[in-house]
């Protein structure tokens, strides 16, 4: 846990170091903000249109051998992007290949990677392992953000390609030496995932593995699974109107607030650091359900709506904090549930298929909210995008409710049960008990950032090119 945490470090280090300068190198090349657009969409879209695919793979290859083979190609494919830019070679046609490339192998590298975290830990370790990552994450992207600078002025845009294809190879050289822990528990989904039947010889639930490999089967069993449909909703309405902080919180700033950019800048650093106190608070969690991730979203709507009303910046910062601090905890909370509800054989295809809807909601938001904010506002997209997220969580869970009412059940966990694990409970005073799943330890992988709004925190994106 210590090498793969190290690891991490090194890795978000690196991809921060890209990022900060990649879409001024697509700017020199080009000359041409479209094209600058166009190179990110084009990175994105495997993700879009094969994240179930890579999910798939993933299930039926190694897993440490898949994640250690991804990141040298990724590490690979950032140190040739390094050397055609200090050679003058990078044109607008290798640097679109890349990107594509880039964004093909990054659909089983993150569900590779974040699984083969999943192998390191306790069950119970879960929420603690996902908040280590999101603080060494945020703590990455600090200090690659402030070595670009310096990296950039010394030798260049390529230095920092470079630094990036070294962190690649650096995880890659990790891998091998990991040690997974244990868990007895996994069993019964893979003899479900075999066999077609759960560990009792009875015919599998609503919900249950497809045979292993069936990139249908992920589509499938999320489709089948009310509490990660409920999971998909609540991430993806609060990632079009309520996480571009980055959009919103720049506009209202240096608009109606009348500050400047050195002000941004302190809502920035504010933003980063309640990020890392919400992942102390995330280390605390245990067992976290659809209902703790609902209610965090609402409470972050809603201090969203105060933010939108701010009539100061002085204001604004006091209520960033608290904004910062429960986005982080309900991210904690929503991977914890997202990456250990599934059994053990599907895992990498529901993470294909949230990579898919997320990178999709992730494309559409950005857009959405910049036309909300012509039409109204900055004021008005923060306080109409809060409310349409608490809006949609509170009918979300009236509806929720009354069918448990109706049907005689305490909705005791929204939104409701989960069936078809294949793990055996006893009977209760009122009947069997449904089966639940016994959860398994993630802890995300080196790369990926949420900018989309996913709610996992993890691992930073395979940078554009």
């Amino acid at each position: 846990m210590r090498w793969w945490s190290a690891a991490n470090l090194v890795s978000n280090t690196g991809t921060w170091m890209q990022l900060t300068v990649q879409n001024l190198l697509v700017l020199q090349i080009t000359g041409s903000a479209a094209t600058t657009g166009l190179s990110v969409a084009v990175q994105a879209a495997p993700g879009l249109l094969l994240g179930v695919a890579g999910g798939a793979v993933v299930d039926s290859w190694p897993r440490k051998v898949t994640a250690s083979v991804s990141q040298a190609v990724l590490g690979l494919v950032a140190l040739v992007t390094a050397a055609l830019v200090a050679l003058d070679l990078l044109g607008t046609g290798v640097l679109m290949a890349l990107a594509a490339l880039t964004g093909l192998i990054a659909t089983v590298d993150g569900p590779a990677c974040a699984l083969l975290g999943n192998d390191l830990v306790e069950p119970r370790d879960v929420p603690s392992a996902i908040a280590l990552g999101s603080m060494v994450h945020s703590v990455g992207r600090l200090t690659g953000a402030a070595l670009a600078g310096g990296a950039v002025a010394w030798f260049g845009i390529a230095a920092a390609y470079v630094a990036n294809g070294l962190s690649f190879l650096a995880v890659a050289a990790v891998v091998p030496f990991l040690e997974p822990a244990r868990r007895p528990e996994d069993a019964p989904a893979k003899t479900e995932a075999r066999t077609g039947r759960t560990a009792d010889g009875s015919p599998p639930g609503r919900g249950a593995a497809a045979p292993r490999g069936s990139a249908r089967g992920g589509s499938a069993f999320f489709l089948g699974r009310p509490r990660l449909v409920a999971l998909a909703v609540v991430t993806g309405v609060s990632a079009v109107f309520g996480r571009n902080y980055g959009l919103t919180l720049a506009v209202l700033v240096t608009g109606p607030l009348a500050g400047g950019a050195e002000d941004f800048g302190t809502v920035s650093v504010v933003l980063a650091v309640g990020g890392m106190v919400g992942a102390v608070v995330a280390g605390r969690l245990r067992d976290p359900s659809v209902r703790t991730v609902a209610a965090l979203a609402a409470a972050g709507a809603l201090l969203q709506v105060v933010a939108g009303l701010a009539p100061s910046l002085l204001v604004l910062l006091v209520l960033v904090v608290p904004m910062a601090v429960v986005e982080s905890v309900s991210d904690t909370a929503g991977a914890t549930v997202l990456q250990t509800d599934p059994p053990a054989a599907l895992r990498g295809r529901v993470l294909g298929v949230w990579r898919s809807v997320s990178t999709g909601w992730g494309l559409v938001g950005p857009p959405l909210l910049g036309v909300l904010m012509e039409a109204v506002g900055a004021r008005g997209a923060l306080v109409v995008g809060g409310l349409v997220i608490a809006g949609t969580i509170g009918a979300g869970a009236l509806c929720h409710g009354r069918r448990a009412v109706s049907a005689g059940t305490a909705p005791d966990r929204w939104p409701g049960p989960v069936v078809g694990t294949g793990v055996a409970v006893p009977d209760g005073p009122g009947g069997p008990v449904p089966a639940r799943p016994v959860p398994a330890a993630v802890v995300p992988a080196p790369r990926r950032p949420v900018e989309d709004g996913t709610p996992s925190p993890a691992p930073a994106p395979a940078p554009a090119l």
